[in-house]
């Protein structure tokens, strides 16, 4: 949040979509995001973390951001009031926010890092979010049963804020949607979906991911984006990573 403020609230000017979940974050956010750029919106897209070069990581319309950027951006690291002392991740969100806010993306796609209510992203207000599912992962920063790891998920859940869940797991889906009523928001179960379509993706499970893909564009059409059949068919056949 101190970070934040000091760079002046980028988060706060953006319209984002937030992304968690065990697997399929990184598939799903791709996904989308190559729909909604077929839909003509420029994108941007917070992944983590990165294969080869830290640029992967920020990402407008699947080009990775300028060096010079991220270069400069470093550089504002010396200036930093000694009681600020950001984490990797941190740092790097903050990065993405204030590139996404300086190159005026339409939309951006923000990839929780960790765990979801306690995750430098959670500090965002997206106009959707989702969590494509819930396993056991990280045990020892989020707890050790799927119900601790699943509440920590469902951290980045908002009053009125719409939540898609791809979860298959009763347990999970029960305590996602309990969370969305907690906090009067629409739970929207996105493996009720039935939908032929594939993606260039490979993976038997990536037709999970697709169902929540849908579940989010179907929330985004009730926003009031202007997103086709044709738009879908050919973002999910053209996917960039």
């Amino acid at each position: 949040t101190k970070l934040c403020d000091l760079f002046g609230n980028p988060q706060e000017k953006l319209k984002m979509i937030h992304i968690g979940g065990t697997n399929g974050k990184g598939s799903t956010s791709n996904m989308l995001a190559s729909v909604l750029q077929e839909a003509g919106y420029k994108i941007g897209l917070y992944n983590s973390p990165h294969l080869i070069d830290f640029t992967e990581r920020i990402k407008i319309n699947g080009e990775n951001c300028d060096n010079e950027f991220v270069y400069d951006f470093i550089q504002k690291l010396r200036n930093l009031p000694k009681e600020i002392t950001p984490s990797f991740f941190e740092f790097t969100t903050i990065m993405a926010f204030e590139y996404f806010y300086q190159k005026k993306v339409d939309y951006a796609i923000i990839e929780v890092g960790l765990g979801g209510r306690l995750d430098s992203t959670n500090i965002i207000s997206p106009i959707v979010s989702a969590i494509t599912n819930v396993a056991l992962d990280h045990q020892d920063l989020l707890g050790n049963t799927i119900e601790e790891i699943t509440n920590e998920k469902a951290g980045i859940i908002k009053p009125n804020i719409a939540i898609i869940s791809g979860a298959d797991d009763l347990v999970v889906k029960n305590i996602i949607e309990a969370k969305a009523s907690d906090l009067n928001t629409l739970f929207v179960d996105a493996t009720a979906i039935s939908t032929n379509l594939r993606s260039d993706l490979q993976g038997n499970y990536q037709e999970k991911n697709i169902k929540v893909v849908l579940a989010l564009i179907n929330e985004l059409k009730n926003v009031g984006l202007n997103i086709s059949e044709k738009n879908i068919q050919d973002g999910l056949l053209n996917v960039h990573q």
